[in-house]
């Protein structure tokens, strides 16, 4: 136990001696983040065709693309430009975030094992004059930044497409290296 304290104690001083506050440290606890952020993870549901929701290689995890689940259930439907605005299909590409971190916590335990996300890809079922696709998933972004802080910033892709299963607004799949 004597190490385990004298190990994390070590840690936190090499993060202020790396020029971090101790509000950034503290932000760098994404299960006490969620919280903070009034965020109710769902219990993912099983997949309905002959393929996994998450895999894990070494300490990389792959996740399927996730759709906008409601906290009530269901899902968001619609085609972004005609019947959803920009600002709902940020909304609902938060909703695929909150889906995504549900995922993640089922597949590894714990969002304290994340050590970055690593690649996003979003899909945006719209209409074909629709333009702002990095605008709709940035509802996705900035959740993972609020959660894991700089650790939740990734290199990213933002499509159009014209249409998404269910007639979701949004799909994501995400990469996320865990911690060693």
């Amino acid at each position: 136990m004597k190490t385990l304290t004298n190990a994390i104690f070590l840690s936190v001083l090499l993060l202020f001696k790396a020029g971090f506050s101790i509000a950034q440290v503290e932000k760098m606890d994404p299960e006490k983040r969620v919280k903070e952020l009034g965020i109710t993870l769902i219990t993912p549901v099983a997949p309905t065709a002959n393929f996994v929701k998450a895999v894990q290689i070494g300490n990389l995890v792959y996740l399927s693309g996730h759709g906008p689940d409601k906290p009530e259930g269901g899902q968001v439907t619609g085609k972004v430009g005609s019947d959803l605005s920009v600002e709902q299909a940020q909304q609902a590409a938060r909703l695929v975030g909150i889906s995504l971190l549900s995922t993640l916590k089922k597949e590894i335990g714990n969002l304290n094992k994340v050590k970055r996300i690593v690649k996003v890809l979003g899909m945006v079922n719209c209409i074909p004059t629709f333009e702002k696709h990095s605008q709709v998933i940035n509802g996705f972004s900035d959740l993972m930044v609020e959660v894991f802080g700089e650790n939740g910033k990734h290199a990213r892709s933002s499509i159009g497409l014209s249409s998404l299963p269910a007639n979701i607004p949004v799909e994501i799949e995400m990469i996320v290296e865990l911690k060693k």
